[in-house]
């Protein structure tokens, strides 16, 4: 198929938005306000053809199911999400529309876009909850990051700034109907099926496979709010891309190539009229929240869910299989009996073209190390993980005020090496809102391979202790444990687990104050399934004789 010209595709919004307290400008053509219902349509309308998919072997590959299941396709049902913007609703109540309007860009960002080329600005809680609200608006919202929304993004500006905050831009209205990108060419019979089943125009073009594309709404920042909703900083929530763009992986692979796997046999795309294509994408997103995943398919009467549980379940096993094999690795370099002690030496390395762990800053990673008797009895301990979803020994978890330090050397069971970012409010105290946020207090995340602390970016930087930490490099991180052992003990066993939360304890519980029906809900769901908040990414162990 002949690609159409950029020049006779209408760019319709030049910006959708640059975060709360950032100006977001939207450009209204006429086109795009006499088919302003008609640009977006619900996933049902691709599902039918993308879905029932096989590869010669059986493998079933099928695009709709696998986003189905995904956290992008419930990223407005996420009961955390709708928690969190409760929370900075009811912190910053002089700001509620600006703070639903950008939250809504990237969760619920088609019926974003329809409001905002209304006149309206974004809203979350209108369309909330999803079993309960049925106008069409509401449908392209509880669509979270649907089919249209991403294959309408046209190759403008992406990895620039002003693309980041979900500032990407539409491609506009055709004579033949809206443009829907992607990487293959697509012949006349398919093309026709499209757009009578959609309405569609399938555009060949290459940037859909782009990490620029991801960055749009994966490079955040938000801006620290005063009690009367006036701008006091600048924080970068999350910025993976920008991460990546200064590790070794920026030459070397793609945000897609891993979250959007190729799959390894030819494979049709589309079940009517589907040619047989090489290189297809697996339409999973494969992330880190397993435990929200969790949640949806326990809750997921009361949340909405349309996804079946298999679905679910099978993306959930997903990204466990992804944390588990493909994001890190520890090894014991060393354990030696000394005096009355052990010495361990202990190296951490992350896998990922990122930051690890990288994204929303509720997530972390630690280290759990045990020394045990031949009899099993328990001999030392640090950063064993409680029912409640505690790390016992940390002080963030003991006390909101705290947390715990970058570690070189660990000597005592209350000293855990955790792997996080905390964020600081203007008073230089710990916090978990995001809005309250106005700079990091600690950033010791493990780097991804290639990336030089001493040349990033203040948005990327690492804070703290870490700085200044030699064995803390691009890639790996380096840990000795000092451990003073009982008088006559004998050969011990050496286990460590690098373990990993997508919702912290503190976030979690910090929510308990606020008294709102998605606050309540959340802390419900997390109290029940605390037990499960935490997965092991890698092992290794080690005997002293």
């Amino acid at each position: 198929m002949k690609e159409t010209t950029r020049a006779s595709i209408v760019p319709v919004v030049v910006a959708l938005v640059v975060g709360v307290g950032y100006r977001g400008v939207v450009a209204l053509e006429g086109a795009r306000k006499a088919h302003r219902q008609a640009i977006f349509q619900p996933s049902d309308r691709c599902l039918a053809c993308h879905n029932g998919l096989t590869t010669a072997s059986g493998a079933d590959v099928s695009i709709g199911a696998d986003w189905r299941g995904s956290m992008m396709a419930n990223a407005s049902r996420d009961p955390y999400w709708q928690a969190a913007v409760r929370r900075e609703v009811l912190d910053h109540p002089s700001a509620r529309a600006r703070i639903e309007d950008a939250c809504a860009t990237c969760h619920m960002p088609m019926a974003r876009a329809d409001e905002v080329s209304a006149g309206r600005t974004g809203q979350v809680f209108a369309h909330l909850p999803v079993a309960g609200h049925g106008a069409a608006s509401d449908h392209l919202a509880h669509d979270g990051v649907s089919c249209a929304i991403c294959h309408l993004i046209a190759d403008e500006r992406l990895g620039a700034p002003e693309s980041f905050n979900g500032g990407f831009v539409l491609g506009g209205m055709r004579s033949d109907g809206p443009p829907s990108f992607g990487p293959f060419s697509v012949d006349r019979g398919p093309t026709s099926v499209m757009q009578s089943s959609s309405g569609f125009q399938p555009v060949e073009t290459s940037h859909t496979r782009r990490s620029e594309l991801c960055a749009t709404c994966h490079t955040l920042y938000t801006e620290a709010l005063d009690a009367g909703g006036r701008s006091i900083g600048r924080l970068p929530e999350q910025v993976p891309y920008l991460e990546w763009r200064h590790s070794a992986f920026a030459g070397e692979q793609t945000c897609q190539a891993c979250h959007m796997p190729a799959v390894e046999e030819r494979a049709p795309i589309a079940s009517v009229l589907g040619e047989i294509r090489t290189g297809a994408a697996r339409h999973v997103f494969r992330g880190g929240n397993f435990f929200v995943l969790g949640m949806l398919n326990r809750y997921r009467d009361e949340l909405g869910v349309t996804a079946l549980a298999p679905e679910i379940d099978a993306s959930r096993q997903r990204t466990v299989d992804l944390l588990q094999g493909q994001t890190a690795s520890v090894t014991i370099d060393r354990a030696d009996r000394v005096n009355d002690g052990i010495i361990v030496d202990v190296a951490v390395r992350n896998l990922s073209g990122h930051k690890l762990p990288t994204g929303y800053p509720s997530r972390r990673l630690w280290l759990h190390l045990t020394v045990r008797d031949q009899a099993g009895a328990m001999l030392f301990e640090s950063g064993g993980l409680d029912a409640t979803g505690a790390i016992r020994g940390n002080d963030n978890d003991r006390d909101a005020t705290r947390y715990e330090p970058h570690y070189r050397e660990i000597r005592h069971s209350d000293e855990v090496q955790i792997y996080e970012s905390i964020l600081g409010n203007a008073n230089g105290e710990a916090t978990t809102g995001l809005l309250s946020g106005t700079r990091y207090l600690k950033d010791n995340r493990l780097l991804p391979r290639g990336f030089d602390k001493t040349t990033a970016d203040a948005d990327v930087a690492v804070i703290g202790a870490a700085t200044e930490d030699d064995d803390f490099r691009g890639g790996e991180d380096r840990v000795r444990y000092a451990i003073d052992l009982p008088r006559g003990a004998g050969p011990c066993r050496i286990d460590l687990e690098l373990a990993f939360q997508p919702i912290g304890f503190r976030w979690a519980q910090n929510l308990k104050s606020y008294d709102a029906a998605e606050t309540r809900r959340f802390v419900t769901y997390y109290d029940a399934m605390s037990s499960a908040s935490a997965t092991v990414l890698a092992r290794a162990s080690a005997a002293v004789p």
